[in-house]
């Protein structure tokens, strides 16, 4: 999603109460000072993350060995334990069986020289994991772009593609930092909109299209996210999607409902376009005995709740799942190499309200300036619960069962599906979100095996494709860059037991619940965080937030 209004406030932090408590009426806002192009993503000046303080990270190290864990190694593979692994520098030198299962690990294991050892026992590790849509941070939302690169790398996501990160200046910029590891942060993908960056005005024809295109490849951007409105005609896209493939660009389309009747997701995909993210443009590909949604006549695409409340009610305009027209969509896709990179987080508040209103790390982990954007405003993109009912979450939850069977579909036929998140809208916070996904893509079919490949190895295959080069890392393999996830408790018999917050079991010792879980260990380039302790830092950042908002007595 990209923010289409402003929503900075003179006095933002005033109308902040409590997160997760009871609240007192806020105040009203004080009078907004900046203009709407003042606050687009070009000109949001977003803070850039501090560097990294001593103890943010450990490493890398001359050998560092992981020992006695089980592996899931990224490509759908069953696990196998006990394993041993080798890492040097910022790659992975060796993975080894340590054992059998039942049985005493060898003992005096290979290598013996090394600087760092973990024990692993009773762990599980995983590739880092890929989201593959994320925003930052930025002003408005959190102190700087730290917030949201700490929430990340504690539930064990190593590499994001940001749609875009900030502005294209900021975004270059953090991409070579955590390219150093200068900063503590996820290896940065840096896709950009059409003219995002460039000092030659809008990208109004095929031609200059092409030009921004070849001038983003010299400037450190991967790839090109469309919006397939306002100026992106369908003619300027197909030229700089032909254009980005010359130049080994990736493709992204959030093919939003203003352009989709002209340039729908089949549309794009035989236009070239390697990823659609969010629902746009598939259902609107399947309608049945007509060509454009239809709407009821008061509808304002401006009006946010008229633009999300009334979307979900295509599910009932198109081809059933499973006909002869909804199978050859999907092949299409799938011949036309198509990736389908689904977001059902960012929409499930959509379908359940409550829920995500009430998320368990609100009060700990999402800051008072995040909390008040998610308010719902008429201003703040993605806000837009002006007067949700039981209606409109019955239409979602319609919806969401016709979507969540298209994605699941797709995969089953070989199509290729990745986890991303687009966090900082709609009640989701960056890093919660991205467990929450795997578990909406277990709700919609997918096994757990196949839920860890499309975080995992999908994910990095998707970003280096268009390059034509193998991904460095997805896997967990010799060869491979030391990203990984280090869980303590197995994700494959329970995907909750990744968020940050944990998850509450009862202990029959003492007839009480308690809390288990959490990413244990995130490893980036060699270097191991400790995911508790970046958990810690936020919620520390939270905390002088909520200080500075609280009224002076």
């Amino acid at each position: 999603m990209r923010m289409l209004t402003g929503m900075w406030a003179t006095a933002l932090v005033a109308t902040v109460v409590g997160v997760g408590a009871a609240q007192a009426p806020a105040p009203a806002q004080a009078p907004r000072t900046q203009s709407v192009a003042a606050q687009t993503p070009e000109r949001q000046g977003d803070t850039p993350s501090p560097a990294r303080k001593p103890g943010e990270g450990e490493g890398p190290f001359r050998k560092l060995v992981i020992r006695g864990v089980t592996l899931i190694d990224g490509t759908g593979g069953p696990p196998l334990s006990p394993m041993d692994i080798g890492i040097e520098g910022n790659r992975i030198t060796s993975v080894r069986q340590a054992g059998w299962p039942g049985m005493a690990m060898d003992a005096n294991r290979a290598p013996r020289d090394f600087d760092r050892e973990i024990d692993g026992t009773g762990m599980f590790v995983m590739p880092g994991f890929v989201d593959m849509h994320v925003h930052g941070s930025g002003r408005g939302k959190a102190p700087d772009l730290s917030y949201a690169y700490k929430l990340w790398l504690a539930h064990g996501v190593t590499t994001v593609r940001g749609v875009g990160l900030s502005s294209q200046a900021v975004a270059r910029s953090e991409k070579a930092r955590s390219a150093t590891n200068e900063i503590a942060a996820p290896r940065i993908f840096n896709y950009q909109p059409l003219a995002s960056g460039w000092p030659n005005g809008p990208v109004q024809t095929p031609e200059k299209a092409r030009e921004w295109v070849r001038w983003a490849a010299a400037n450190e951007i991967d790839g090109i996210k469309f919006f397939n409105r306002g100026d992106e005609t369908p003619e300027i896209i197909r030229a700089a999607i032909d254009e980005a493939r010359k130049h080994k660009l990736g493709t992204v389309a959030h093919l939003s409902q203003n352009g989709v009747a002209n340039f729908n997701g089949r549309d794009a995909g035989e236009a070239g376009l390697h990823t659609i993210t969010h629902y746009y443009g598939h259902m609107e590909s399947l309608l049945k005995d007509r060509t454009i949604q239809e709407f009821p006549p008061n509808y304002d695409y401006n009006n946010e709740q008229d633009r999300f409340g009334d979307i979900a009610r295509i599910w009932n305009q198109t081809y059933e799942p499973g006909s002869p027209e909804w199978k050859a969509y999907l092949e299409q896709q799938k011949k036309n190499g198509v990736v389908f990179d689904p977001t059902f987080n960012i929409y499930a508040a959509s379908r359940d309200l409550m829920r995500a209103r009430n998320a368990d790390w609100h009060s700990t982990y999402t800051t008072p300036q995040l909390w008040n954007f998610f308010q719902s405003t008429r201003d703040n993109h993605g806000s837009y619960f002006y007067d949700w009912t039981t209606e409109n979450e019955l239409a979602w939850k319609r919806f969401y069962d016709r979507y969540m069977r298209l994605i699941n579909d797709y995969k089953n036929m070989g199509g290729r599906v990745t986890v991303g998140t687009d966090s900082g809208f709609i009640w989701k916070t960056y890093g919660f979100a991205y467990v929450e996904e795997l578990e909406l893509l277990r709700e919609a079919g997918f096994t757990p095996l196949e839920i860890i490949r499309s975080a995992t190895m999908w994910g990095a295959k998707t970003l280096y494709e268009p390059r034509g080069e193998d991904a460095p890392m997805g896997i967990v393999r010799a060869g491979m860059l030391a990203d990984l996830v280090i869980a303590s408790e197995n994700p494959l018999a329970n995907l909750k037991t990744l968020y940050g917050t944990g998850h509450q079991r009862l202990n029959d010792r003492t007839n009480r619940q308690e809390k288990v879980g959490g990413v244990r260990f995130t490893i980036k380039d060699g270097i191991v965080y400790d995911a508790p302790k970046l958990l810690s830092d936020v919620a520390a950042m939270v905390g002088a937030e909520k200080a500075k908002a609280a009224p002076r007595k």
